[in-house]
């Protein structure tokens, strides 16, 4: 730099403090600071684009972008303007401007490498692949390396990729990136890997499987070194999709010679010898067995072999892989599957796990390792089993306990795995109430024992024994699902808490929490454990879920907004970021990341997560502020809501939870299986229906007004557009259609899982009744539409009907709160506990019903009221004193006076809630004989005062809702 310092360019040093205020946050300044500029040197356009990118992060997007095109206009060809108006545009999120810039700067300096470069990767972010192509080219001309060339090469299997035509992808693009690969083989101009893996990646979409193989094997296989036994790797599946069993086989023999832990080769081992028995193959007598070496194509064989590899790792001691002792176990497996009867041969599986557990048994992995060949245990040998495991782990008496307890780490180790395969074989199903009461306080005996073993852990590291907590809050979360009693629910949170403070970075610990304070109806201390688990990027679509499904439905509304601007951040983010790490992987040559990072970024745009979040936060922004701070229709024109569009990608939605993410150990019975993933996400997807059309169906309320439309026109399309009431129609028919199918059907009741998917907030809405109030009250719309369309003197029917809408109305809305909402939310005694958490997410569907019906009769009253006006200055006119006002004007005044006193009631009831939870000195009870199994009652306090709290939270927001929406009602009146 100090070289440099004499010749820099004197507008670098005077742009400097601008660029400081930028990097800061210090915007106002940086405006300032280039008006000032600006002033002194009127030509210096990139001060301009910096003020541009102040307005910008100042909110003034529109002064900023009328700036940015006043300069784009001008062609520049400064480094320093391209790249201020590059970072603009992408903070407009109008990355398309760029390609537009660097065009015009190419155009005037043809032959500068850098603008050829930035035009390529433009094209990239917006995902122009000809125009890639064709600027790939260009560039090589000008500056001739292998790169570049390249970038046009996958630039052309990026547009076989995105292709709708499949023939014209494996006619056209495919072949022509072959032949420009061929052309720099024969030339031999290949210098990279990178180069060699896209000319793989072309024959692999082609099919010419064959041609890769030779391509592996032959010179140009030789540059594939960046991944350990990559040349192998790719040999192996090309031979498994050749069908060449004999050389897969002796392949993964040679490979399990060198390497006898790696498990992928075993596995190809033994699939590609069942194929060779399955076939009758015979090795020829004279020639080679194979390209690869010998091949195992009997049985006995593969036995001899495994043994070897097992006779090998005898003399390693404590340093024995775990590979060959597993693979035996394997073949097993396969040996019993195939129904043949040459598993003898190979020793007795319970025997071999045995003394696979006594070798491995201190290792956590141990369990992983033998999980999966549980099912060659026969069923009446379990606890015999058992016993024989507990038989060898080493434990002793201390004088404090009766308990026999580990002695060090390893041994605890081992006794864990007991516990785990105990679990796993359902031997705790058999347990009763009492015994498995009696088996948790036993785990945490052992629990705070083994704290010992890790008193030099760091806050952020686990503790050894934590899982002796999991399995009594399992064994606690059995007892609750037998008994439907909720005392074990409470103790389960109380351990939890307890074994929280000793291992604060579990995220296991703080999973489980937030699953039980959720089914109790308690969302507050959820917050701020999702936030302690620190959840990074992708994780905000797999568990994501955890925090978005339970935060409006249990009342907390501030919380909900905040949690969906939080995940949309991510989700939004994600098309920018993914466009970087395409443009990376053209600059580093790693182009078979590419489509994968394309997949990445279409799977997270189609996520079911990303469309329910993304639809909650605009219905709950609605509720909390439409006709409260602003009117509906400027909240509907802010969000650039459409009620005619549907963007959301129906057929291609992915549902990306990760429902496994919490440990288990259940027996594979009781397991998540792939049925009830396909249900829950059927039913998501269901409620997100019901989402949407109940958002658009309020767009479409918005859109109408009663002057907007000719009246007495029967015409339903003007210009070729359906009039907005037909699209109110269409979209109230459609929401009728789902809730009526979804009312046929048998809802299961779903029992919770450790690992599982929570209940849909749908099966709830059903059940309230809050679904046909929100239905009838869009009926409502299109009576009085219809009344504003006639007139008041061709309608007498329509009249009736909307005054009997309206009580209907009122009578509905008494009916839902008083059979859903009403009772206490928490009762206390001296042995028991019991919530009502269904109560709140059934006032949630109540508040949001009042604000759906509360826009609906604004409607109507913005329709009345003309109406009644007019008719009154007819009636003045003509002199007529007494003459009878039509029955919907008394209606709805009746109707408003009701609403009003309805709303009354609500906000008392809720009033009255708060009062018996706060009366309740819920933190000072104790639940009798809990106190042993809970260790400290501190901790039981903690829990009922998080609790407590939750509830008022969730009462005074809905109340404080409800009071706003009572303070708009007086509008109402005509």
């Amino acid at each position: 730099m100090a070289a440099r310092s004499h010749v820099q360019d004197p507008n670098d040093r005077r742009l400097r403090p601008i660029y400081d205020y930028l990097d800061n946050g210090n915007n106002k300044m940086a405006i300032q600071q280039a008006d000032k500029l600006l002033k002194k040197h009127k030509d210096l356009h990139c001060a301009k684009v910096l003020k541009a990118i102040g307005l910008q992060r100042t909110g003034k997007q529109e002064e900023a972008f009328t700036l940015a095109q006043e300069v784009a206009a001008l062609e520049p060809t400064d480094d320093n303007s391209l790249q201020a108006l590059t970072i603009l545009y992408r903070e407009m999120h109008r990355p398309e401007l760029v390609t537009k810039l660097y065009e015009a700067a190419v155009r005037k300096v043809p032959n500068s490498e850098e603008y050829h470069s930035h035009l390529f990767m433009a094209y990239a972010r917006v995902g122009e692949y000809k125009k890639m192509q064709q600027a790939g080219m260009a560039l090589y001309k000008i500056v001739p390396k292998n790169p570049y060339y390249f970038w046009s090469v996958m630039s052309l299997v990026m547009q076989s990729i995105s292709a709708q035509d499949e023939k014209l992808s494996k006619t056209m693009f495919l072949p022509l990136a072959q032949r420009m690969v061929e052309k720099m083989v024969k030339e031999d101009k290949i210098e990279a890997e990178a180069e060699v893996q896209l000319y793989l990646m072309i024959l692999e979409r082609l099919g010419k499987d064959l041609e890769g193989l030779e391509v592996i094997r032959g010179k140009l296989g030789e540059k594939l070194t960046s991944e350990l036994q990559s040349r192998e790797m790719k040999c192996m599946v090309l031979y498994k999709k050749l069908i060449k069993w004999p050389e897969c086989n002796a392949l993964s023999r040679k490979l399990l010679l060198n390497n006898p832990d790696d498990w992928q080769f075993y596995l190809s081992y033994f699939d590609s010898l069942f194929h060779l028995i399955d076939a009758a193959w015979t090795p020829p007598t004279e020639a080679e067995h194979s390209l690869e070496g010998p091949v195992t194509c009997l049985v006995q064989e593969a036995i001899n072999f495994v043994e070897e590899r097992i006779l090998n790792e005898e003399p390693k001691g404590s340093r024995r892989l775990r590979g060959p002792y597993l693979a035996k176990l394997e073949l097993i497996r396969r040996l019993r599957a195939r129904g043949t009867n040459d598993e003898y041969r190979l020793g007795i599986p319970e025997e071999l796990m045995f003394q696979y557990f006594e070798r491995f048994g201190d290792k956590p992995c141990c369990y992983s390792d033998l999980r999966i060949f549980v099912d060659l245990l026969s069923p009446e040998r379990h606890t015999q089993f058992i016993n024989k495991l507990m038989e060898v782990v080493p434990m002793s008496v201390s004088s404090e306990s009766d308990l026999a307890l580990p002695d060090d780490i390893k041994a605890m180790q081992r006794h864990m795995f007991v516990i785990q395969f105990t679990r796993l074989l359902g031997l705790h199903e058999a347990l009763d109430q009492e015994q498995k009461l009696s088996l948790v306080e036993e785990l945490m005996q052992r629990y705070k024992h083994a704290l010992e073993f890790g008193k030099s852990c760091l806050k952020t590291e686990l503790q050894f024994s934590d899982n002796y907590c999991l399995f009594a809050v399992h064994l606690l979360l059995d007892i609750w699902r037998q008994s439907g009693e909720e005392g074990p629910l409470w103790q389960s949170l109380a351990l939890l808490e307890e074994t929280l403070s000793n291992s604060p970075s579990s995220a296991q610990f703080k999973l489980l929490l937030i699953r039980i304070y959720c089914l109790l109806g308690a969302f507050e201390p959820v917050v701020d454990l999702y936030t302690s688990l620190d959840a990074k990027h992708v994780q905000h679509d797999t568990i994501g879920y955890l925090l978005t499904r339970y935060a409006e439905p249990l009342g907390h509304l501030a919380a909900a907004s905040q949690a969906c601007n939080f995940t949309l951040r991510f989700f939004h983010s994600n098309q920018k970021d993914t466009s970087e790490y395409i443009i990376q992987a053209y600059k580093y040559g790693a182009f078979e990341k590419i489509p994968e990072f394309i997949a990445f970024r279409n799977r997270l745009n189609n996520s079911l997560h990303f469309a329910q979040v993304r639809i909650e936060r605009m219905l709950l922004d609605l509720f909390l502020e439409a006709n409260v701070t602003q009117s509906l229709e400027e909240s509907i024109k802010s969000m650039g809501l459409c009620p005619d569009e549907d963007d959301i990608p129906w057929d291609n939605l992915r549902d990306n939870r990760d429902l496994t993410v919490l440990f288990c150990w259940d027996p594979k019975g009781s397991e998540l299986t792939e049925g009830q993933r396909e249900t829950s996400m059927k039913e998501e997807r269901t409620w997100l229906q019901i989402r949407s059309l109940t958002l658009r169906l309020v767009c479409a309320l918005a859109t109408i007004s009663h002057t907007v439309e000719l009246k007495n026109s029967n015409r339903t399309t003007e210009n070729g557009v359906a009039s907005k009431i037909d699209t109110l129609r269409y979209l109230i028919q459609q929401l009728e259609c789902i809730v009526q199918t979804e009312k046929k059907k048998d809802k299961q009741v779903v029992q919770f899982l450790v690992q599982g998917s929570p209940p849909a907030r749908m099966i709830t809405y059903l059940e309230s009744t809050s679904c046909w109030c929100q239905i009838n009250a869009f009926h409502l719309v299109i009576d009085v539409y219809e009344l504003d369309a006639s007139g008041l003197e061709e309608t007498l029917d329509v009249q009736n009907r909307i005054a009997n809408d309206f009580k209907s109305l009122l009578g509905q809305l008494q009916e839902l709160f008083n059979n859903k909402c009403k009772g206490s939310l928490l009762e206390a005694n001296k042995t028991n506990y019991t919530t009502r958490p269904e109560l709140l997410e059934n006032l949630v569907f109540l508040v949001e019903t009042v604000c759906i019906i509360l826009w609906v009769s604004y409607y109507c009253g913005n329709v009345l009221r003309p109406l009644k006006s007019s008719l009154q200055k007819k009636k003045k006119k003509k002199k007529e004193i007494n003459f009878a006002m039509p029955i919907v004007f008394s209606g709805f005044q009746d109707y408003v006076a009701g609403l009003q006193n309805f709303l009354s009631e609500v906000v008392y009831h809720i009033k009255e809630l708060e009062s018996a939870l706060t009366a309740l000195k819920f933190e000072e009870l104790t639940m009798d004989g809990h106190s042993a199994i809970e260790g400290e009652q501190k901790f039981s306090r903690v829990v009922r005062g998080k609790i407590q709290s939750s509830y008022l939270r969730s009462l005074q927001e809905m109340g404080e809702l409800l009071r706003k929406r009572l303070d708009t009602v007086k509008s109402l009146k005509i």
